[in-house]
């Protein structure tokens, strides 16, 4: 008989099932990290990276009504934020959560070459004309992508129409707070017999639901549109362009919108 260190049997015969524990400890690791993968992802999307100016930027971010604002625009020398147009009814009165007011909203845009009975309209969203005390001077051109920052709108970028947007374009949306981003992978005409009728919906496949609405849309970096429908779970949006050309607005391309701010405004970082 050979002799063997004390324990060689012992080894031998535990080493086998400690295979398998490491075996299945992997198999755990990568369970757990599937799980926890989305978690963290929407936690990065959704955690402020960047300061919250007073008053705050609003053009991408939740605001009353489970919708979100869309983007900066002026008619005159009159401050706009686009909103959905389902959002609210013109002349509504909209007020955060925590009481303040931020502004009247104006009429829906429209199409008047439309079948009889229906609505027509080339983008879902209506202006929502700002208390004075909201607008956050200095800030018009930034849209607030929470976990992404603010994104610039370059000076004199011109907003996107319908022909401009094409399949695998980037996406970036801003909605619920919550940053995501993906690829247009659908352009069509939106027609139900209940609803809206929209010469050109395009449909990325970004993840879509309620407080979305009236959300900022980049497109190849560049402003693309409003969140207007979610499409089998899927985020669909309308183009922007027409929509502030059938209302009479400029899309806010430099901090202060072409405008001359009253000499009290100065905002600044809350930290919030």
């Amino acid at each position: 008989m050979t002799n063997q260190p004390a324990g060689a049997t012992d080894r031998r015969r535990l080493r086998p099932n400690r295979v398998l524990f490491i075996a299945l400890a992997a198999v755990l690791v990568v369970v757990v990290g599937k799980l926890l993968i989305p978690d963290v992802q929407f936690l990065l999307a959704t955690t402020r990276t960047t300061p919250v100016y007073d008053p705050p930027v609003l053009a991408g971010r939740l605001l009353d009504r489970n919708c979100t604002g869309g983007f900066y625009a002026h008619h005159g020398g009159t401050v706009v934020l686009t909103l959905s147009a389902h959002c609210a009814i013109e002349g509504d009165t909209v007020t955060q959560n925590n009481g303040v007011v931020l502004g009247v909203t104006g009429p829906a845009a429209r199409l008047d070459d439309c079948p009889a009975g229906r609505f027509c309209s080339p983008s879902d969203f209506m202006p929502l004309y700002l208390e004075p005390s909201q607008i956050p001077w200095g800030h018009l051109n930034l849209v607030d992508f929470t976990g992404g920052g603010y994104r610039t709108i370059a000076p004199g970028a011109h907003p996107l129409a319908c022909g401009d947007i094409k399949v695998g374009d980037r996406v970036d949306l801003g909605g619920r707070n919550w940053h995501r981003t993906g690829s247009v992978i659908q352009i069509e005409r939106y027609e139900f017999a209940t609803d809206t009728i929209f010469p050109c919906m395009v449909i990325s496949d970004i993840g879509a639901g309620i407080g979305d609405s009236g959300g900022a849309v980049l497109v190849n970096d560049l402003p693309g549109g409003i969140t207007s429908r979610e499409i089998n779970g899927l985020l669909g949006f309308t183009p922007l362009a027409e929509g502030l050309d059938n209302l009479g607005l400029t899309l806010c391309t430099d901090p202060n919108c072409g405008l001359t701010p009253p000499a009290a405004a100065s905002p600044v970082p809350s930290g919030g």
